[in-house]
């Protein structure tokens, strides 16, 4: 589970058995977690995060969309 980007107490990642899903993100925090598709980002799914920090962490995603889209590509290539 590469770790693509860390900021404040959020860790984005992405499974390496996932390749064959659109690309996307996890954002694990604590017990929390979330998942973001990339491609437009929008939240797939949530497990534990409040609405107020769904929105900061898709803040976050579409700010680093670029970074992220780019770590996955060279990864699942």
């Amino acid at each position: 589970m590469p770790t693509v980007l860390r900021v404040g107490r959020y860790r984005f990642t992405f499974f390496s058995n996932e390749g064959n899903e659109r690309p996307h993100i996890h954002v694990i925090a604590g017990e929390d977690q979330a998942k973001f598709w990339l491609d437009r980002v929008a939240l797939a799914a949530n497990h534990g995060f409040p609405a107020h920090e769904l929105n900061e962490i898709e803040g976050i995603v579409k700010e680093h969309r670029a970074t992220l889209i780019e770590a996955w590509n060279e990864y699942f290539g």
